[in-house]
């Protein structure tokens, strides 16, 4: 059988826990604050979902798995067993299989790491934000810098792969104060990084505040291109470059999972609000669940899917969806394969603009952004597109 193009990125799968003890003022991420969770009703949905796509994809050999949310060190430990021990039963697994687990830094939520190992979880990433505690009251957390350190601490001893978010670009935040803040970042012996500039999302509710004219001391358009920059230098200097828009890694230390979706495989999405990419009998399908958690657990209950709906891609839009997604990426975008998902090339006229023009770099069949083309990475896929 010919190689399906899902099988240039890999297969992985992603487990969406949508709870949170608190809801982040910029988040916009499908996340619900519930006073308590019946988590063996939740083992019960999710082992069916399980099960269900093992039915329909069945032998594929599954290379990651992804615990998102929410706040999914707010699962028991058990749970986490039990949805690892179903995996078990119904993929083979790569020789390098990855099992991330999103975590909060919290002191209650630290003493579970040790439970998420032994259950099978080999890489933690820890939602830390920022390294001081007035920082972290603005964006709304639960801990304090104190704390953050002393969870990643025990993860650590507990995880051969700890990586943690920061955010950049905040109130009041000036570069120098981010170039300290990233420095103390990279000397807590860590091996990855996603570094985030803040954004102001609608439907948040520091949108609300922003739209009000509350939200005050964000940075201008300078300021946080020049933050983008440093946060570049700083990096690379530290052994760290960016191998995705806002991912930096040692070399080796990589997200598996999140490669799978920037070199567009396969990968099926459990949980509410959860997205999925599948191919089936040489179709593919952009799957989609419903958000409201209630609403999800009534559909596996009653209907025998979580599923609201499963949508034959076209091969241009897999195409525009593969370009989206790899050019993101340091290692870029194969020409070839976008052009036999296309049905056509991409116009050498226009890639030869961006390149003169100091944007792309292009080798036999690759494009990719340059240092000073990554942060216009939109305006660079409208002109490709176009």
């Amino acid at each position: 059988m010919a190689e399906e193009d899902w099988q240039n990125g890999g297969f992985g799968l992603y487990i969406h826990w949508p709870f949170c003890q608190a809801k982040c003022p910029y988040c916009d991420f499908n996340s619900h604050v519930s006073a308590s969770v019946d988590q063996e009703v939740w083992k019960t949905a999710f082992l069916s979902e399980i099960r269900r796509y093992g039915r329909e994809l069945p032998q594929r050999t599954l290379n990651t798995v992804f615990f998102g949310g929410g706040t999914p060190s707010l699962m028991e430990p058990d749970l986490v067993h039990a949805i690892l021990e179903e995996i078990r039963l119904t993929w083979p697994r790569s020789n390098s299989f990855e099992v991330s687990l999103e975590a909060n830094p919290t002191s209650v939520e630290a003493g579970r790491f040790a439970g998420y190992r032994q259950a099978g979880v080999n890489r933690i990433s820890m939602g830390i934000q920022a390294l001081n505690d007035e920082d972290l009251r603005r964006l709304g957390r639960l801990h304090s810098a104190k704390e953050a350190m002393q969870a990643f601490d025990i993860a650590r001893k507990e995880f051969e792969r700890v990586s943690f978010d920061l955010i950049y670009a905040r109130q009041d935040q000036s570069l120098e104060n981010w170039r300290s803040e990233l420095s103390s970042a990279l000397d807590m012996a860590v091996d990855h990084l996603s570094l985030y500039q803040l954004t102001i999302e609608g439907g948040t509710a520091f949108g609300d505040r922003y739209a009000r004219g509350g939200l005050k001391g964000l940075p201008n358009d300078d300021l946080s291109a020049d933050m983008y920059l440093e946060t570049q230098d700083i990096c690379e200097k530290h052994g760290m470059p960016a191998y995705e828009t806002s991912n930096h890694a040692r070399d080796g230390a990589e997200s598996r999972h999140n490669l799978i979706y920037w070199r567009y495989g396969d990968y099926v999405g459990i949980g509410p609000g959860a997205h999925g990419r599948i191919t089936l009998n040489g179709n593919r399908f952009a799957t989609e669940t419903p958000r409201m958690p209630q609403g999800w657990l009534d559909a596996v209950t009653n209907i025998g899917s979580g599923e609201n709906s499963r949508e034959r891609l076209a091969q241009k839009d897999q195409a525009v969806e593969y370009l989206m997604m790899s050019l993101r990426l340091a290692e870029g975008t194969s020409l070839t394969r976008f052009a036999n998902l296309n049905g056509a090339p991409l116009d050498t006229n226009r890639i030869q603009l961006l390149v003169e023009n100091g944007f792309l770099n292009v080798t036999t069949d690759r494009i990719k952004t340059t240092r000073e083309g990554r942060p216009l990475l939109n305006a660079i896929l409208r002109e490709l597109l176009t």
